[in-house]
C-alpha cells in the first residue's frame, strides 16, 4: 500500500465534509495520513480540527473563505509552504467537498460571480490549479458531484432542478434585476455547477499526468443538511423531515465513503472523471461527455481566475 501522506479536505466543519474528515482521522496507525482542513475560520473548523486530532491525526487548519479567490490562492500558498518545510508528509489525495446553494442567483461573490459558481466550481478550479504541482504520485483528487445535472423520472416529479447549460461566462454572471429568481433559478445554478464538475474532471484528468488521478463522487440525496442553509426556513424545514426517511442517505453514512474514495485501494484504479454513486461506479449520462464543452470550460476558467486576479 502506498503511505498515506496527506490528505486536503475543503468544507471539513460540517455534515459530509466532517465525518470524511473524522474518518480520514480514524483510520489505523500506520494508514492515516495527515489532514490539511480547509474552511472558513473559525469555531467550527477548530472544533473538527480538535475531533481528529483526538483520533490520532496530524491536523493543520488553514482558514478559508472559498468564496473568496483570494483567500483560496492564499490557502494554495500555505499548502505548498507546508509542504515544502516539511511540516506534513507528500500530498497525496484532495477532497474538494465544500458547496454550497446559494437562494439568490443575483448575489455575487468577492470577485464578482455567481455565488454558487464561485463556490462549488471556481474555487475548486483555483485551488486543485495552484496544487497541480504540489501533489506526489500516486495521487487522487475527488470532486463533489450531483445527479442533478440530469433529470430522471423522480427527479422531474419531485421538482429537482436539472442543468441548463450555456456559456460558462454566462453561468458565471450573476442574474440582474429587483425581484429574487426563485428557488427553481437556484436549482438550475447548482445543478449546472455540478455539471461543470463533471466537464471538468474530464478536462483535468487530460492534462493532470499520470500519476494523478480524477474522480467524481455522488454522497445520494441528502436533504436537510446545511447546503441549503440560506433557503427559506419552510424549506429548510422540508428538508430535515425528508432526511429522516429510511434509506436516504445521511452525512455519517456517506462522509466515510467518501474518505475511502481518497484513500482506500479499492478506488485506486479510478481516473478520467469516474463517477461514484456512493460505492457503485456509474455511467453518466451523454451529456456529461462533451469534449467541446470541456475545452471552452477550460479555456474560461482560466480566463475568471486570471480576472479575478488581476482585479486584486
Amino acid at each position: 500500500m502506498t503511505e498515506p501522506g496527506t490528505v486536503l479536505i475543503t468544507g471539513p466543519t460540517r455534515n459530509l465534509g466532517r465525518h470524511a474528515a473524522l474518518a480520514v482521522a480514524g483510520r489505523p496507525d500506520g494508514q492515516r495520513p495527515d489532514l490539511l482542513l480547509v474552511g472558513r475560520a473559525g469555531r467550527d473548523l477548530t472544533a473538527v480540527a480538535d475531533e481528529a486530532r483526538a483520533l490520532g491525526a496530524r491536523v493543520h487548519e488553514i482558514g478559508c473563505d472559498l468564496a473568496s479567490l483570494a483567500d483560496v490562492r492564499a490557502a494554495a500558498a500555505t499548502v505548498r509552504g507546508l509542504l515544502a518545510a516539511g511540516a506534513v508528509r507528500p500530498l497525496r489525495a484532495l477532497v474538494a467537498n465544500a458547496g454550497t446553494m446559494s437562494p439568490d442567483t443575483r448575489r455575487a461573490s468577492p470577485d464578482g460571480y455567481e455565488m454558487t459558481f464561485a463556490v462549488n466550481y471556481l474555487a475548486h478550479a483555483q485551488l486543485i490549479g495552484d496544487l497541480l504541482g504540489s501533489f506526489t504520485a500516486p495521487a487522487r483528487v475527488v470532486l463533489l458531484g450531483s445527479n442533478t445535472y440530469h433529470a430522471n423520472f423522480w427527479r422531474k416529479l419531485l421538482g429537482v432542478a436539472e442543468a441548463e447549460w450555456a456559456d460558462p461566462a454566462e453561468l458565471a454572471r450573476p442574474a440582474t434585476g429587483g425581484k429574487a429568481p426563485g428557488m427553481a433559478a437556484s436549482g438550475v445554478a447548482y445543478s449546472n455547477a455540478k455539471l461543470a464538475i463533471l466537464y471538468y474532471a474530464h478536462e483535468l484528468q487530460r492534462r493532470a499526468g499520470a500519476g494523478i488521478n480524477v474522480s467524481v463522487f455522488e454522497p445520494g440525496w441528502m436533504p436537510g443538511t446545511a447546503l441549503g442553509r440560506g433557503t427559506p426556513k419552510a424549506f429548510q424545514a422540508i428538508g430535515r423531515a425528508l432526511g429522516r426517511i429510511p434509506g436516504v442517505s445521511a452525512p455519517w453514512r456517506s462522509g466515510p465513503l467518501l474518505a475511502a474514495m481518497a484513500l482506500d485501494d479499492k478506488w485506486a484504479h479510478l481516473r478520467d472523471g469516474a463517477f461514484v454513486l456512493k460505492t457503485k461506479p456509474t455511467e453518466v449520462q451523454p451529456v456529461a461527455h462533451d469534449r467541446d464543452r470541456e475545452r471552452r470550460l477550460w479555456e474560461a476558467t482560466t480566463e475568471l481566475l486570471q480576472r479575478a486576479g488581476a482585479s486584486r
